[in-house]
């Protein structure tokens, strides 16, 4: 006979599976927004994911679903916090809790402001044109600031956006991270800049045809464990990756024909968060068991896979050779370890998703200080390009020429998404950490990836991140894998590791 309780959590479940599906719906309006929409459909598609994100919020406060999780909170069922039922409840009530605190009306203002807003962007960076997108990037903060007071907070607005990313973590421990992280990288792109070496990286400015690109970038997908029978690849302003159900995940990409690492790195990335979302238990799709615990371990999959697998000579000793059959022009007369230092040049850039591995982080730093003064209102909206060219002067010694490669580089304020960019060095610092033991558990990962090998890795992260969901924090799944904290160690020793050959260092 099935108990009280059993009959509340099949409800609960059957609730969130179903608010589970319409924020899928959700998500196939804004992918298609990024990537099939005709311009002048835009502020429909707005009104269009209005709607759906007001239906969404009302099903997330249903005064039923809190009472259900109030009895459900305190039964047997929620006993074991690390449980399937136990994992449930615990979220989604964590979940209930933060968003019936949101009125209806600003989380319409914010998705309608957010649908709009990429639009916008997306012809301002074309045009080179700040100024139009001024007032809805102001609108923005405006409504990020009155989503953080209705949230509330203890000490920052801006731990309130970051728990919705990188739940539990606070703007002050992030702060503390970035900057040990930023102490030990400064002295290491001290000495690369000082080196005598330099990679020629005109090869990577070579004319790479678009149709190869998208057929070997496919392939390397492919290879690195993301399945295109439950997934796509297409072309979009800003790379991204999206989750549309169990069995539909969609990765986009951009290229540039006279330029090889836009789409080829880009692809990696975006399948790799792919790789996570496929690895989730298809079973429980709807339900936190079946989710990813963070933005932060999300990026440590993309970034690995990106990275410490995509950048590594291992990766090249394998892919190679079908490169220089892909881009016979381009690649054909040349070696491959001026191709695999070209890959791995270390300079200061403009561009956050082209930059290398040693100063990335810095294009993150720049981000964070910047939106959390937007934030406050210590900075003004209208102030943010001047802003934005003197941190990149200060922290990078470059100065962008025009707003297009400086401050409208990125869709992620025009989207809303205040708070993720710190996910991204959380993400780098995750992946150093997690490879380093999964090269102890599994053995050289050098010599696999040299074989074509990229299933033990793939496998080790499904069965130690991806089928725990959210079954643990970020911070319980890094002391659990690892058995330490989490540290910038992993990451600095991996870049020392691959760089100082390359640039001759001591």
């Amino acid at each position: 006979m099935v108990s009280k309780h059993e009959q509340l959590y099949n409800q609960l479940c059957q609730h969130a599976r179903e608010t589970a599906m319409l924020s899928a719906t959700e998500s196939i309006l804004g992918w298609d927004e990024r990537t099939m929409l005709p311009p002048e459909a835009a502020e429909y598609r707005a009104e269009q994911m209005t709607l759906l994100a007001g239906m969404i919020h009302q099903r997330r406060t249903d005064s039923r679903l809190g009472d259900w999780l109030g009895e459900l909170a305190t039964s047997p069922l929620a006993a074991d916090p690390h449980s399937d039922s136990g994992t449930t409840i615990r979220q989604l009530k964590r979940e209930f809790d933060k968003r019936v605190k949101l009125p209806q009306s600003l989380v319409e203002e914010l998705t309608r402001t957010a649908s709009l807003g990429q639009h916008v962007w997306q012809q301002a960076r074309a045009n080179d044109d700040f100024a139009s997108f001024e007032p809805l990037l102001a609108k923005t903060f405006e409504l990020k600031r009155a989503q953080a007071e209705a949230l509330g907070y203890d000490k920052n607005p801006y731990d309130a956006l970051l728990d919705d990313f990188e739940p539990g973590e606070s703007t002050a421990n992030v702060a503390r991270v970035l900057s040990d992280l930023r102490e030990a990288l400064v002295p290491l792109v001290s000495a690369i800049a000082g080196s005598s070496r330099r990679p020629d990286v005109s090869i990577l400015a070579r004319r790479y045809p678009l149709e190869m690109q998208q057929g070997f970038a496919r392939d390397a997908a492919a290879q690195i464990g993301f399945d295109f029978c439950r997934g796509r690849l297409d072309v979009t302003a800003h790379p991204f990756c999206t989750g549309l159900g169990p069995h539909d995940c969609r990765i986009t990409t951009r290229f540039d024909e006279n330029f090889f690492n836009s789409a080829f790195f880009g692809t990696l990335h975006e399948a790799g968060h792919g790789i996570y979302d496929q690895g989730l238990r298809t079973e429980l799709y709807g339900l936190p068991p079946a989710e990813a615990v963070s933005l932060g371990i999300h990026e440590s999959q993309s970034r690995m896979w990106e990275n410490l697998v995509g950048r590594s000579r291992a990766f090249w000793d394998h892919f190679y050779p079908t490169a220089q059959q892909s881009f016979p022009d381009a690649l054909s007369a040349e070696r491959l370890d001026r191709f695999y230092f070209a890959v791995n040049d270390v300079r200061p850039s403009l561009i956050r998703v082209e930059a290398d591995e040693a100063t990335y982080n810095l294009h993150i730093l720049i981000r964070f200080e910047l939106e959390q003064a937007l934030l406050t209102d210590d900075l003004q909206v209208a102030d943010l390009p001047a802003a934005w060219n003197d941190k990149y002067s200060k922290y990078l010694g470059i100065r962008p020429g025009n707003d297009a490669d400086g401050v409208l580089q990125d869709i992620h304020w025009a989207a809303g998404l205040v708070g993720y960019f710190p996910t991204y060095s959380l993400g780098n610092l995750y992946a150093s950490q997690f490879f380093a033991q999964a090269e102890r558990d599994l053995g050289s990962l050098s010599s696999q990836f040299a074989r074509g090998e990229f299933q033990p890795l793939g496998d080790w992260l499904r069965k130690n991140i991806h089928t725990h969901g959210q079954r643990y924090s970020a911070a319980e799944l890094v002391q659990r894998i690892t058995g330490k904290t989490l540290s910038h160690a992993p990451l600095i020793a991996h870049l020392r590791n691959k760089l100082a050959p390359l640039y001759g260092l001591n």
